[in-house]
């Protein structure tokens, strides 16, 4: 299955066991949600439940991924079990917690999920009906996992493997947080000595939607030509990362490692080298 769906996909898609989330972020999201989503989206927290927010970033990052059993108990109160198909979208075409949503429930084991291609933005476009207020949820029998399944990278692990040249460590911010010229989330600009950037803008075209999958796949290829095999994608927190890694398991790419406290935990971590290219 693809791990992208278009609107127009979407629009058809038989309701049955379909399971619809609203990713968005930003400032008043839940009232956002309550005013205007999907008619039948249900809403998903970044920083309640995609993630689990400890006192200090330099361990963890921002955006530390949570317990597995704690998002087992978000999936049943949402409603989500082994059969459900769940699409996700926000209004950053999976810049923001979308692509996050999707990593996590790739990794928690479920296959039938999908990142909505154009985000909100294009199911308006394209009619998809629109709803205001609470959604009515049936809560589910908790489904039970011991790990995540998706391969992630601690900050040791990506250190050892720089100092190794036995990864491609890809840094997805914009080019100017990764050169160092300023950084507007952070403590410190600059970028993890040895990374690369590849902007996850890269994976769009014009008009905000994913480039089709050989285009990707060709970009990739000359981007990462004579470089290691073994991929870790990182970014500020953890969750624009995954953008990347949605584009390059749609381009057919194995899926890479996923280094979840990124530039916020190694930028904090004390002693840790930081470069810039300015």
């Amino acid at each position: 299955m693809s791990p992208i769906i278009s609107p127009s996909e979407l629009k058809s898609f038989p309701t049955g066991n379909l399971i619809i989330l609203d990713a968005r972020t930003g400032k008043d999201v839940a009232g956002n949600y309550l005013e205007k989503h999907i008619k039948g989206a249900l809403f998903i927290d970044l920083d309640k439940d995609l993630a689990e927010i400890g006192e200090d970033a330099a361990f963890g990052g921002r955006h530390p991924l949570p317990s597995i059993e704690k998002f087992a108990e978000t999936l049943s109160n949402l409603g989500i079990s082994e059969d459900s198909h769940i699409v996700v979208y926000d209004d950053k075409n999976a810049s923001n917690a979308a692509a996050r949503a999707w990593w996590m429930l790739k990794s928690f084991g479920f296959e039938n999920v999908q990142v909505l291609n154009g985000g909100m933005q294009a199911a308006e476009k394209e009619g998809i009906e629109f709803s205001s207020g609470k959604e009515e949820v049936k809560k589910v029998p908790l489904m039970k996992k011991d790990h995540w399944f998706l391969p992630v990278s601690k900050l040791e692990e990506v250190e050892n493997e720089l100092k190794n040249t036995s990864a491609t460590v890809i840094d997805v911010r914009d080019a100017y947080r990764y050169r160092g010229e300023s950084e507007p989330i952070d403590l410190v600009a600059g970028h993890i000595p040895g990374a690369i950037n590849i902007p996850f803008s890269e994976n769009l075209d014009e008009n905000g939607f994913f480039l089709k999958p050989e285009i990707l796949k060709e970009k990739y290829n000359k981007w990462l030509e004579n470089k290691p095999e073994h991929l870790i994608i990182h970014c500020g927190s953890g969750v624009t990362a995954c953008h990347t890694i949605l584009a390059l398991d749609y381009a057919g790419f194995k899926i890479p490692n996923l280094y979840v406290g990124s530039w916020s935990e190694w930028s904090r971590r004390e002693g840790k080298e930081i470069a810039k290219d300015i």
